[in-house]
């Protein structure tokens, strides 16, 4: 122990002085005190007793006032560490329960020969750390491997500390994460392999190819991928069904002792909503697992697109190009009406979730009657795409986007320029720059004014004239949210892009996000119940996000939720919650696979508010796709980490390995500095001193 001074240390002789000068002056005997319990009547050894404490505690005071420093100097004896690492996942226990036993009890001894040692040893599994448990008794029933995420685990909690070995117990079969011989670790690890590493006289079910969504009525595929082996000359049967019904069968052939084939299915989309489907390979004799002969697929069938009306007064060739980026995205379904074709009448009782008007209200007055219609019973979102034909006059009342004083068959000639403070849609700069080499369009010449709410994508310019005329623009801020394409001519656009890239994005994506955004339908629901993903798995928890909302929209809170679940088989469980400011989530665990359908309720201002939706619990057989130890893997990694190599009947030779090479504890010096004001017991000592002197006067009749 130091102490560090932070002024001069010749203060010190200041505050010896002034302790002196002090206890001087309160017990210096004076010539005229003579009356009784005056000092100059005391005892001389209690005077100079109780000056020598006053001295002591006023330079003490003093030389506190100087803030010192203390130094302090730990050292710590660290021994070496050694972790047990074991792999505590279904496929290590199931090549057989007493193999494993016996490599557990091994294990055992070998951890308490290593303590005996000297080493710390602690034991480390998939998700927990083991400090005096029987290893024997480990449950292995992790359905995941992660051997990287186990050692990379370690390697962070024991960051800084003395480990010099791990020993990783496992069968080299990882199934999540990267392979563990591509980490980099600060320790030995040595391998202690388990399992079979011959291959098993078995029939998998490797894979699923089938679509995440499904529309009703629609057809679709699902193709199965079935590998085998030790089953040459023999077949099996792939059967695919549906709530126990059966939909169909394939017979699958193996002509090689080891064999990749696949299978494939059409059914049709029948019922919509989450829909459960099983494949199955029907046992054959002799197989090692059947674990791995079934798999469930899940599709979401949707009842129909999103219906788009593209409605045009004259046959035009930007109809085409419009149809062609609409249909790339296969959540719409186009109805293309021209006005002036033979299509018949059309039906302006039929709802739409978008319209687009190419070139309506036009000059001729064709389509201005049906547009009228149309947009007098919905706020249905809308696309103004304006040409030579359009009517300028009836387009300003009838769109809030914007307005324009031009003259009928008066047009300019007009490139595109990115509005750069646009970011209601991501887009990439430097991609549309192709739109300079485009081109011009025919857009109306006129003046233009933006009403209040929009916003301009794409500015007019005029050769290399930069104009504040906007020539697409969109406003969602209304009842009715709308876009203004105010020109003619995408057909060329999409031609001189393919002619320049030999491709079609730039164009097609723009137009795509902009319809997006003007069609996508706002959620104004008070209540909002959902699941944090539309997949879990069996033995995770599901979690649902809660959200609750007054008349202006505003979050609430402490209101009584009531949550409805149902598994396919028509069994309902209730729970009820009430979401908090600190914590607006609930949480159910232990929901076996399947597909569920959910609907919560609230009372909010004496009415009912309800939110439904549907997830799904998936059973994920990894641990049964492969059953063959890999131990090649595990030499590989001992080797790259300066670890060894054991199967189950070498462990015994691990402690001398280990105590052959063991480290020598590491001594860790730490060093700390404190203000010696900051020590109590010097605060009661001075207190102390203090206090003695003053009762001590007072005993002697001082004052």
């Amino acid at each position: 122990m130091n102490i560090i001074f932070q002024t001069s240390p010749w203060w010190i002789l200041a505050c010896l002085a002034v302790g002196a000068i002090y206890a001087a002056a309160m017990y210096q005997p004076l010539p005229n005190q003579a009356s009784a319990g005056s000092v100059s009547q005391w005892d001389n050894r209690v005077r100079y007793a109780l000056t020598g404490v006053r001295f002591l505690v006023v330079s003490l005071l003093c030389f506190l006032f100087l803030n010192p420093l203390v130094r302090n100097v730990r050292s710590l004896t660290e021994k070496p560490k050694v972790v047990l690492a074991v792999d505590n996942s279904e496929s290590v226990a199931a090549a057989g329960r007493p193999a494993l036993n016996t490599a557990l009890t091994n294990l055992q001894q070998l951890r308490q020969e290593l303590a005996d040692e000297g080493l710390d040893v602690a034991v480390r599994t998939f998700g927990d750390t083991i400090t005096d448990a029987d290893l024997t008794q480990i449950p292995f029933t992790q359905r995941t491997t992660n051997l990287s995420g186990l050692l990379s685990d370690i390697r962070s909690d024991y960051e800084g500390r003395h480990l010099t070995d791990v020993v990783l117990v496992t069968d080299g079969i990882f199934n999540q994460g990267l392979s563990p011989t591509f980490g980099q670790y600060p320790f030995a690890v040595h391998a202690v392999g388990l399992g079979d590493t011959i291959p098993k006289k078995d029939i998998q079910l490797k894979g699923i190819i089938a679509n995440r969504i499904a529309y009703l009525g629609n057809e679709f595929p699902i193709q199965a991928e079935i590998t085998s082996f030790g089953f040459q000359g023999r077949a099996a049967t792939v059967v695919l069904k549906q709530g126990g019904r059966e939909l169909g069968r394939q017979p699958v052939s193996f002509a090689q002792n080891e064999t990749f084939s696949q299978v494939s299915f059409k059914t049709t989309a029948t019922q919509k909503g989450v829909q459960h489907y099983t494949v199955e390979i029907i046992p054959q004799a002799g197989e090692f697992s059947l674990k791995n002969n079934r798999q469930d697929v899940y599709l979401d069938v949707i009842d129909g697109r999103e219906k788009v009306l593209l409605l045009a007064a004259t046959p035009h060739p930007d109809v085409k190009a419009l149809r062609a980026i609409i249909e790339k995205n296969q959540n719409y379904e186009l109805d293309v009406r021209i006005l002036t074709s033979a299509d018949g009448p059309l039906s302006v009782e039929k709802t739409y979730d978008l319209i687009i008007l190419h070139q309506i209200p036009d000059n001729a007055g064709v389509g201005t009657a049906v547009m009228q219609r149309l947009l007098a019973q919905n706020t249905t979102p809308v696309l103004f795409v304006l040409g030579n034909q359009s009517a300028v006059g009836p387009f300003n009342t009838s769109n809030p986007v914007m307005q324009i004083n031009a003259q009928p068959g008066q047009g300019d000639k007009v490139t595109a320029r990115l509005n750069s403070t646009f970011k209601q849609i991501n887009v990439d700069p430097e991609r549309l720059e192709i739109l300079s080499k485009f081109p011009p369009m025919t857009a109306p010449y006129g003046d233009y004014k933006l009403l209040p709410g929009t916003e301009v994508v794409l500015w007019q310019q005029v050769g290399t004239v930069a104009t504040n005329k906007p020539l697409l623009a969109l406003n969602v801020t209304g009842n009715r949210k709308a876009a203004v394409l105010a020109g003619e001519g995408i057909w060329q656009w999409r031609l001189e892009e393919y002619a320049l890239t030999e491709k079609q994005e730039v164009v097609d994506e723009l137009l795509q996000k902009v319809i997006q955004l003007i069609s996508v339908k706002e959620d104004r629901r008070k209540l909002r119940v959902y699941p944090i993903r539309n997949e879990f798995y069996v033995g995770e928890k599901v979690v649902f996000e809660t959200e609750l909302y007054n008349d202006i929209y505003e979050r609430l809170y402490d209101k009584l939720v009531t949550l409805e679940i149902t598994d396919e088989g028509g069994i309902t469980r209730d729970y009820t919650y009430t979401p908090t400011q600190d914590n607006s989530r609930f949480e159910i665990s232990r929901l076996p696979q399947g597909a569920y359908r959910y609907k919560a309720s609230v009372t909010i201002n004496n009415k009912a508010e309800l939110s439904s939706g549907q997830f799904i619990v998936r059973d994920l057989q990894l641990e049964a796709m492969n059953t063959t130890a890999d131990h090649a893997m595990l030499r590989q990694l001992a080797q790259q980490t300066g670890g060894r190599f054991y199967n189950s009947a070498s462990v015994q030779n691990m402690v001398k390995d280990i105590v052959s090479k063991k480290s020598p504890a590491r001594l860790t010096s730490t060093e700390e500095l404190d203000e010696l004001i900051n020590w109590r017991w010097l605060f009661f000592m001075v207190l102390g001193l203090a206090a003695a002197e003053w009762g001590a006067r007072k005993y002697f009749g001082g004052y």
